[in-house]
């Protein structure tokens, strides 16, 4: 007999009924998801299967098939209203993630604590104001007659409120609105993002000699990556359906910016204006594929939902 063999072996006492772990009923998780799946039905699967309803309809309720989609496709303001979108969308995403991923980054690795919670705390005041106030804001802060920076715009060529909302700057003025206002919240789940990294794989990269920038590069953003498709996902659909600030926009400057600018605008006139229900639908069901086609892209090459093995 070796003496291994002579070592004692643990038995388990035999396991009782009563010390078994119980798994607790799943009434009360049933009762917390309930609130919000039944507002998600009322106000989110039952409006969007209504207008697929309508868009594959007439307005008195015979199946049209694709007829209102392309109806709505060979009106003159459908392509520069989702060409305008689209470019208002490129800029806004990579400004979003270029700049807010960096900020993450600055604040979590080369700022104090305290100054950084400060800093994160100033970043997230503007999202607090709501979309029409912060449009309010910017038509004080682009008119150069009482803006503060009025010797900035004037520096740019811009001497008058007309010549600021000129088409060609919309889609710069919109995403300005859209960072000032949305930008701090992204920041700080980015910082909450890169907080979850333990800190023994950042002294690992520094040991290995990475610098504050390598190391930025090459671990922090591919660890929050998932994160960072999370952001633009949502990011893209809201840009998708902007509606207030152009339409806020529109109205200040007496005319002058298209009040078809964005598809949203276009949806309207065409509810609103126009009566025509259906073809408001097809021009949200064309948003919302768009939408899904983005996020589907996304998710598949950034592997958002691939579970590692351990």
């Amino acid at each position: 007999m070796t003496l291994l063999d002579a070592q004692p072996v643990a038995v388990s006492a035999p396991t009782r009924r009563g010390d078994a772990p119980r798994r607790r009923g799943g009434t009360t998780g049933y009762l917390f998801v309930a609130g919000y799946a039944l507002l998600l039905l009322a106000f989110g699967v039952f409006p969007t299967c209504y207008a697929f309803y309508l868009a594959f309809t007439n307005d008195r309720g015979r199946f049209t098939g694709l007829n209102q989609f392309l109806r709505v496709a060979r009106d003159y303001r459908f392509l520069p209203a989702f060409g305008h979108i689209l470019l208002y969308l490129a800029l806004w995403l990579v400004v979003l993630v270029v700049l807010t991923v960096l900020t993450a980054v600055v604040l979590r690795s080369r700022v104090r604590a305290g100054v950084s919670a400060l800093l994160r705390f100033l970043y997230y005041i503007p999202g607090a104001l709501a979309g029409v106030a912060s449009v309010l804001v910017w038509l004080f802060m682009l008119d150069p007659d009482v803006s503060p920076v009025s010797w900035l715009l004037h520096r740019m060529g811009l001497d008058s409120f007309a010549a600021v909302l000129a088409p060609g700057n919309l889609p710069v003025i919109l995403v300005l609105i859209a960072f000032w206002t949305g930008a701090g919240g992204w920041m700080v789940v980015m910082y909450g993002a890169l907080n979850n990294i333990p800190d023994e794989v950042i002294e690992a990269a520094r040991i290995d000699g990475a610098g504050p920038w390598r190391t930025a590069w090459s671990v922090q953003i591919p660890m929050i990556r998932q994160w960072i498709t999370y952001m633009a996902i949502l990011a893209f659909a809201g840009g998708t359906q902007l509606f207030v600030e152009p339409q806020l926009l529109q109205t200040a400057s007496l005319g002058r910016v298209s009040p078809t600018w964005s598809p949203n605008q276009l949806a309207y006139v065409y509810a609103f204006q126009q009566g025509d229900f259906n073809g408001a639908a097809a021009i949200s069901v064309f948003l919302l594929v768009l939408g899904l086609l983005c996020a589907g892209l996304l998710v598949r090459r950034s592997g958002m939902f691939t579970l590692e093995e351990r």
